[in-house]
Protein backbone atom coordinates (compact mmCIF):
# COMPACT_ATOMS: atom_id res chain seq x y z
CA UNK A 1 0.00 0.00 0.00
CA UNK A 2 2.70 1.99 0.88
CA UNK A 3 5.39 0.82 -1.64
CA UNK A 4 5.25 4.53 -3.58
CA UNK A 5 6.10 6.13 -0.24
CA UNK A 6 8.94 3.30 0.49
CA UNK A 7 10.37 3.96 -2.97
CA UNK A 8 10.15 8.02 -2.70
CA UNK A 9 12.05 8.18 0.63
CA UNK A 10 15.01 5.62 -1.58
CA UNK A 11 15.03 7.93 -4.55
CA UNK A 12 16.03 10.87 -2.90
CA UNK A 13 18.78 9.07 -0.38
CA UNK A 14 20.15 7.69 -2.89
CA UNK A 15 20.16 11.07 -4.94
CA UNK A 16 22.08 12.31 -2.10
CA UNK A 17 23.75 9.72 -1.74
CA UNK A 18 25.23 10.01 -5.58
CA UNK A 19 25.86 14.40 -4.97
CA UNK A 20 27.96 13.09 -1.97
CA UNK A 21 30.13 10.32 -3.69
CA UNK A 22 30.96 12.90 -6.16
CA UNK A 23 32.54 15.26 -3.18
CA UNK A 24 34.33 12.94 -1.86
CA UNK A 25 35.59 11.13 -5.37
CA UNK A 26 33.82 7.81 -5.03
CA UNK A 27 35.49 6.34 -1.78
CA UNK A 28 34.63 2.45 -1.26
CA UNK A 29 31.68 1.55 0.86
CA UNK A 30 33.95 0.26 4.17
CA UNK A 31 36.51 3.31 4.15
CA UNK A 32 35.10 6.07 6.71
CA UNK A 33 34.20 8.72 4.21
CA UNK A 34 32.12 5.86 2.14
CA UNK A 35 29.98 5.63 5.42
CA UNK A 36 29.78 9.33 5.45
CA UNK A 37 28.26 9.63 2.30
CA UNK A 38 25.43 7.55 3.05
CA UNK A 39 25.33 9.58 6.91
CA UNK A 40 25.40 12.47 5.05
CA UNK A 41 22.00 11.52 2.37
CA UNK A 42 20.20 10.21 5.65
CA UNK A 43 20.70 14.17 7.22
CA UNK A 44 20.09 15.68 3.51
CA UNK A 45 16.63 13.42 3.24
CA UNK A 46 15.47 15.57 6.36
CA UNK A 47 16.73 18.73 5.36
CA UNK A 48 14.43 18.04 1.87
CA UNK A 49 11.62 17.12 3.66
CA UNK A 50 11.65 20.02 6.02
CA UNK A 51 12.24 22.67 3.64
CA UNK A 52 9.01 21.19 1.64
CA UNK A 53 7.70 21.33 5.18
CA UNK A 54 8.37 24.83 6.04
CA UNK A 55 5.73 27.18 4.65
CA UNK A 56 3.17 24.25 6.75
CA UNK A 57 5.53 25.59 9.52
CA UNK A 58 5.06 29.18 9.21
CA UNK A 59 1.16 28.76 8.75
CA UNK A 60 1.34 26.98 12.35
CA UNK A 61 3.10 29.55 13.78
CA UNK A 62 0.38 32.01 12.63
CA UNK A 63 -2.36 29.98 13.62
CA UNK A 64 -0.59 29.59 16.87
CA UNK A 65 -0.36 33.32 17.42
CA UNK A 66 -3.71 33.79 16.37
CA UNK A 67 -5.05 31.54 18.80
CA UNK A 68 -3.48 33.63 21.85
CA UNK A 69 -5.13 36.54 20.48
CA UNK A 70 -8.55 34.99 20.58
CA UNK A 71 -7.89 33.82 24.34
CA UNK A 72 -9.61 36.69 26.09
CA UNK A 73 -12.39 36.57 23.77
CA UNK A 74 -13.06 32.66 24.13
CA UNK A 75 -12.44 32.95 28.50
CA UNK A 76 -15.70 35.78 27.51
CA UNK A 77 -17.34 32.67 25.74
CA UNK A 78 -17.10 30.29 28.69
CA UNK A 79 -18.43 32.78 31.13
CA UNK A 80 -21.31 33.76 29.25
CA UNK A 81 -22.05 30.37 27.99
CA UNK A 82 -21.61 28.43 31.54
CA UNK A 83 -22.53 24.66 31.50
CA UNK A 84 -23.88 25.08 27.45
CA UNK A 85 -21.16 22.89 26.04
CA UNK A 86 -22.91 22.45 22.54
CA UNK A 87 -23.80 26.37 22.76
CA UNK A 88 -20.16 27.14 23.99
CA UNK A 89 -18.48 25.08 20.74
CA UNK A 90 -20.78 26.90 18.24
CA UNK A 91 -19.69 30.21 19.48
CA UNK A 92 -16.53 29.33 19.56
CA UNK A 93 -16.61 27.64 15.85
CA UNK A 94 -18.24 31.20 14.74
CA UNK A 95 -15.45 33.70 16.46
CA UNK A 96 -12.66 31.12 15.13
CA UNK A 97 -14.42 31.25 11.53
CA UNK A 98 -14.71 35.08 11.16
CA UNK A 99 -11.14 35.52 12.63
CA UNK A 100 -9.97 32.78 9.55
CA UNK A 101 -8.37 31.08 12.49
CA UNK A 102 -7.82 27.01 12.04
CA UNK A 103 -6.82 25.08 15.47
CA UNK A 104 -6.29 22.28 13.42
CA UNK A 105 -3.34 24.16 11.32
CA UNK A 106 -1.28 23.30 14.59
CA UNK A 107 -0.92 20.08 13.28
CA UNK A 108 -0.43 20.39 9.68
CA UNK A 109 3.90 20.18 9.98
CA UNK A 110 3.80 17.02 12.11
CA UNK A 111 1.52 15.03 10.28
CA UNK A 112 3.40 14.80 7.04
CA UNK A 113 6.66 13.61 9.18
CA UNK A 114 4.97 10.66 10.21
CA UNK A 115 4.61 8.88 7.08
CA UNK A 116 8.25 10.02 6.23
CA UNK A 117 9.40 8.59 9.44
CA UNK A 118 7.76 5.00 8.92
CA UNK A 119 8.67 4.84 5.37
CA UNK A 120 12.56 5.05 6.18
CA UNK A 121 12.07 3.32 9.20
CA UNK A 122 11.10 0.03 7.29
CA UNK A 123 13.23 0.77 4.80
CA UNK A 124 16.42 0.74 6.99
CA UNK A 125 15.14 -2.36 9.22
CA UNK A 126 15.14 -4.19 5.63
CA UNK A 127 18.77 -3.46 4.93
CA UNK A 128 20.73 -6.13 5.12
CA UNK A 129 24.33 -7.21 3.73
CA UNK A 130 23.59 -9.37 0.63
CA UNK A 131 19.50 -8.62 0.46
CA UNK A 132 17.85 -8.33 -3.21
CA UNK A 133 17.73 -4.23 -3.96
CA UNK A 134 15.09 -2.61 -2.01
CA UNK A 135 12.64 -0.28 -4.33
CA UNK A 136 14.39 1.46 -6.07
CA UNK A 137 17.51 0.50 -5.64
CA UNK A 138 19.93 -1.80 -6.67
CA UNK A 139 21.20 -5.04 -5.37
CA UNK A 140 25.08 -3.31 -5.03
CA UNK A 141 23.62 -0.08 -3.76
CA UNK A 142 21.33 -1.79 -1.22
CA UNK A 143 24.69 -3.87 -0.08
CA UNK A 144 26.78 -0.78 -0.41
CA UNK A 145 24.07 0.97 2.30
CA UNK A 146 24.15 -1.98 4.60
CA UNK A 147 27.67 -2.12 5.08
CA UNK A 148 27.60 1.80 5.43
CA UNK A 149 29.43 2.53 8.93
CA UNK A 150 29.49 5.28 11.43
CA UNK A 151 32.39 5.11 13.61
CA UNK A 152 32.52 1.15 12.72
CA UNK A 153 28.91 0.68 13.55
CA UNK A 154 26.84 -0.17 10.09
CA UNK A 155 23.89 2.43 9.50
CA UNK A 156 21.72 -0.78 9.06
CA UNK A 157 22.74 -1.97 12.81
CA UNK A 158 20.60 -1.65 15.41
CA UNK A 159 21.31 -1.98 19.79
CA UNK A 160 19.01 -5.56 19.88
CA UNK A 161 19.00 -7.57 16.76
CA UNK A 162 17.85 -11.14 16.25
CA UNK A 163 17.59 -13.63 13.63
CA UNK A 164 19.32 -13.63 9.75
CA UNK A 165 20.03 -9.82 9.85
CA UNK A 166 22.32 -9.92 13.30
CA UNK A 167 24.22 -13.05 11.54
CA UNK A 168 24.27 -10.87 8.43
CA UNK A 169 26.04 -7.46 10.03
CA UNK A 170 27.76 -9.35 12.36
CA UNK A 171 29.79 -11.22 9.75
CA UNK A 172 30.40 -7.74 8.18
CA UNK A 173 34.35 -7.27 8.76
CA UNK A 174 35.51 -5.04 11.30
CA UNK A 175 32.62 -4.93 12.91
CA UNK A 176 31.17 -6.29 16.83
CA UNK A 177 28.26 -5.60 19.29
CA UNK A 178 30.11 -3.32 21.21
CA UNK A 179 30.87 -1.13 18.93
CA UNK A 180 27.40 -1.33 17.66
CA UNK A 181 26.00 -0.61 21.06
CA UNK A 182 27.83 2.34 21.98
CA UNK A 183 27.18 4.00 19.30
CA UNK A 184 23.25 2.88 19.14
CA UNK A 185 23.75 4.58 23.01
CA UNK A 186 24.95 7.59 22.09
CA UNK A 187 22.79 8.79 19.78
CA UNK A 188 19.72 7.39 21.54
CA UNK A 189 20.79 9.65 24.04
CA UNK A 190 21.27 12.49 22.12
CA UNK A 191 17.79 11.73 20.62
CA UNK A 192 15.97 12.19 23.66
CA UNK A 193 17.48 15.23 25.47
CA UNK A 194 17.12 17.07 21.82
CA UNK A 195 13.39 15.55 21.99
CA UNK A 196 13.69 17.27 25.40
CA UNK A 197 14.43 20.16 24.33
CA UNK A 198 12.45 20.55 21.34
CA UNK A 199 9.26 19.84 23.60
CA UNK A 200 10.28 23.09 25.95
CA UNK A 201 10.29 25.56 23.28
CA UNK A 202 7.07 24.69 22.21
CA UNK A 203 5.91 25.09 25.30
CA UNK A 204 7.32 28.65 24.78
CA UNK A 205 5.69 29.37 21.74
CA UNK A 206 2.51 28.13 22.18
CA UNK A 207 2.62 30.33 25.65
CA UNK A 208 1.37 29.95 29.37
CA UNK A 209 -1.39 27.34 29.25
CA UNK A 210 -4.04 26.29 32.60
CA UNK A 211 -5.86 23.62 33.68
CA UNK A 212 -5.63 20.34 31.18
CA UNK A 213 -3.98 21.67 28.53
CA UNK A 214 -1.07 22.62 31.04
CA UNK A 215 -1.32 18.65 31.73
CA UNK A 216 -0.98 17.55 28.43
CA UNK A 217 2.06 19.72 27.58
CA UNK A 218 3.75 18.56 31.07
CA UNK A 219 3.15 14.82 29.55
CA UNK A 220 4.60 15.93 25.75
CA UNK A 221 7.50 17.13 28.14
CA UNK A 222 8.37 13.92 29.77
CA UNK A 223 6.53 11.04 28.12
CA UNK A 224 7.88 11.53 24.56
CA UNK A 225 11.33 11.44 25.22
CA UNK A 226 10.64 8.78 27.65
CA UNK A 227 9.12 6.41 25.13
CA UNK A 228 11.97 7.06 22.51
CA UNK A 229 14.28 5.87 25.43
CA UNK A 230 12.27 2.66 25.00
CA UNK A 231 11.63 2.32 21.69
CA UNK A 232 15.35 3.59 20.55
CA UNK A 233 16.75 0.14 21.45
CA UNK A 234 14.95 -1.54 18.21
CA UNK A 235 15.29 1.45 16.17
CA UNK A 236 18.34 1.13 13.22
CA UNK A 237 21.38 3.71 13.60
CA UNK A 238 20.07 5.30 10.24
CA UNK A 239 16.62 6.31 11.74
CA UNK A 240 18.77 7.21 15.12
CA UNK A 241 20.62 10.03 12.70
CA UNK A 242 17.10 10.58 11.19
CA UNK A 243 15.60 11.85 14.15
CA UNK A 244 18.33 13.26 15.96
CA UNK A 245 18.90 15.68 12.59
CA UNK A 246 15.16 15.88 12.24
CA UNK A 247 14.95 17.80 16.24
CA UNK A 248 18.36 19.64 15.54
CA UNK A 249 16.46 21.29 12.90
CA UNK A 250 13.13 21.75 15.14
CA UNK A 251 15.44 23.27 17.76
CA UNK A 252 17.07 25.95 15.02
CA UNK A 253 13.68 26.24 13.26
CA UNK A 254 12.18 27.62 16.54
CA UNK A 255 14.68 29.40 18.20
CA UNK A 256 14.60 31.68 14.85
CA UNK A 257 11.00 31.87 14.86
CA UNK A 258 11.03 32.63 18.80
CA UNK A 259 13.95 35.48 18.44
CA UNK A 260 12.08 37.07 15.99
CA UNK A 261 8.29 36.33 16.47
CA UNK A 262 8.30 35.61 20.40
CA UNK A 263 5.13 34.70 22.09
CA UNK A 264 2.63 37.44 22.83
CA UNK A 265 2.93 39.09 26.12
CA UNK A 266 6.46 37.26 27.05
CA UNK A 267 9.25 39.89 28.06
CA UNK A 268 10.90 39.27 24.56
CA UNK A 269 7.47 40.97 22.88
CA UNK A 270 7.13 43.71 25.05
CA UNK A 271 10.76 44.28 24.63
CA UNK A 272 10.52 44.20 20.40
CA UNK A 273 7.27 46.26 21.18
CA UNK A 274 9.29 49.29 22.42
CA UNK A 275 12.03 48.93 20.05
CA UNK A 276 9.91 49.02 17.21
CA UNK A 277 7.88 51.57 18.85
CA UNK A 278 8.98 55.19 16.58
CA UNK A 279 9.96 58.25 18.70
CA UNK A 280 8.05 61.30 19.05
CA UNK A 281 9.58 64.54 18.00
CA UNK A 282 9.25 66.92 20.87
CA UNK A 283 8.82 69.68 18.36
CA UNK A 284 5.67 68.25 17.12
CA UNK A 285 4.50 68.64 20.87
CA UNK A 286 4.83 72.52 20.93
CA UNK A 287 1.92 75.05 20.36
CA UNK A 288 2.07 77.06 17.60
CA UNK A 289 3.43 80.31 17.06
CA UNK A 290 0.60 82.72 18.52
CA UNK A 291 -1.61 79.78 19.42
CA UNK A 292 -2.05 79.84 23.52
CA UNK A 293 -0.68 77.13 25.23
CA UNK A 294 -3.18 74.22 26.58
CA UNK A 295 -3.31 73.92 29.92
CA UNK A 296 -3.09 70.50 32.25
CA UNK A 297 -5.49 70.07 35.36
CA UNK A 298 -2.36 71.59 37.07
CA UNK A 299 -2.21 75.14 36.06
CA UNK A 300 1.18 74.59 34.25
CA UNK A 301 1.35 75.37 30.65
CA UNK A 302 1.88 72.20 28.68
CA UNK A 303 4.41 73.72 26.77
CA UNK A 304 6.44 76.44 26.60
CA UNK A 305 4.27 80.05 25.28
CA UNK A 306 5.92 81.92 22.37
CA UNK A 307 6.79 86.00 22.73
CA UNK A 308 2.66 86.79 21.76
CA UNK A 309 1.31 84.40 23.87
CA UNK A 310 3.46 86.31 26.86
CA UNK A 311 2.33 89.70 25.54
CA UNK A 312 -1.12 88.43 25.28
CA UNK A 313 -1.23 87.43 29.11
CA UNK A 314 0.97 89.94 30.58
CA UNK A 315 -1.82 92.38 29.38
CA UNK A 316 -4.47 90.11 30.56
CA UNK A 317 -2.97 90.49 34.31
CA UNK A 318 -2.44 94.29 34.42
CA UNK A 319 -6.21 94.75 33.72
CA UNK A 320 -6.65 92.07 36.21
CA UNK A 321 -4.90 93.99 38.59
CA UNK A 322 -6.34 97.27 38.71
CA UNK A 323 -9.87 95.88 38.63
CA UNK A 324 -12.97 98.74 40.07
CA UNK A 325 -12.45 97.16 43.52
CA UNK A 326 -9.25 97.38 43.96
CA UNK A 327 -9.38 101.34 45.20
CA UNK A 328 -9.94 102.18 48.72
CA UNK A 329 -13.09 103.92 50.10
CA UNK A 330 -12.08 107.68 49.06
CA UNK A 331 -10.68 106.71 46.02
CA UNK A 332 -7.57 106.52 46.92
CA UNK A 333 -5.67 103.13 44.68
CA UNK A 334 -4.20 100.22 46.83
CA UNK A 335 -1.05 99.55 47.63
CA UNK A 336 -1.32 96.33 45.10
CA UNK A 337 -1.94 98.38 42.42
CA UNK A 338 0.71 100.91 42.63
CA UNK A 339 3.25 98.79 43.25
CA UNK A 340 2.41 96.13 40.56
CA UNK A 341 1.50 98.86 37.71
CA UNK A 342 5.27 100.73 39.29
CA UNK A 343 7.08 97.05 38.99
CA UNK A 344 6.06 96.41 35.24
CA UNK A 345 5.10 100.78 34.53
CA UNK A 346 8.99 101.68 34.44
CA UNK A 347 9.67 105.04 32.38
CA UNK A 348 7.98 104.56 29.79
CA UNK A 349 4.84 106.25 28.09
CA UNK A 350 1.41 107.66 29.98
CA UNK A 351 -0.53 105.80 32.41
CA UNK A 352 -3.37 104.03 32.28
CA UNK A 353 -6.65 104.52 33.72
CA UNK A 354 -7.18 102.79 37.33
CA UNK A 355 -2.98 103.57 37.68
CA UNK A 356 -1.46 105.18 40.92
CA UNK A 357 -1.29 108.11 38.52
CA UNK A 358 -4.84 108.13 37.18
CA UNK A 359 -6.84 111.40 36.29
CA UNK A 360 -8.04 111.52 39.87
CA UNK A 361 -4.81 112.22 41.58
CA UNK A 362 -3.53 114.74 39.23
CA UNK A 363 -7.15 116.67 39.88
CA UNK A 364 -5.54 116.87 43.89
CA UNK A 365 -2.56 118.03 42.98
CA UNK A 366 -4.04 121.32 41.36
CA UNK A 367 -5.97 121.94 44.07
CA UNK A 368 -2.74 121.94 46.86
Amino acid sequence: MLDWLYTAISWVMARWHSLWDMVFGDPAPETALGGLSWVLAIVFLVVTIRLILFPLFVKQVKSQRAMQELQPELQKLRKQYGSDRQGLALAMQKLQKERGVNPLAGCLPILPQIPVFLSLFHVLRRLAPGKDGLYSWTDGLTDEAARAKLFGAPISASFNMSGGKEQAILGIAGVNYTNIRVVAFVLILVMCATTYVTQKQIMRRSGPVEGQAAMVQKLMLYGVPLSLFVSGFIFPIGVLIYWMTNNLWTMGQQFFILRKMPPPGSDAAKTKAAADKPAVDPRTLAPKPGAKPVRSKGGRPSAAPTSTTVTDTALADDAGDTAPGDAGSNGTPSTSGTGSTAARGGTGGGSRPGSGQGPANRGKRKRR
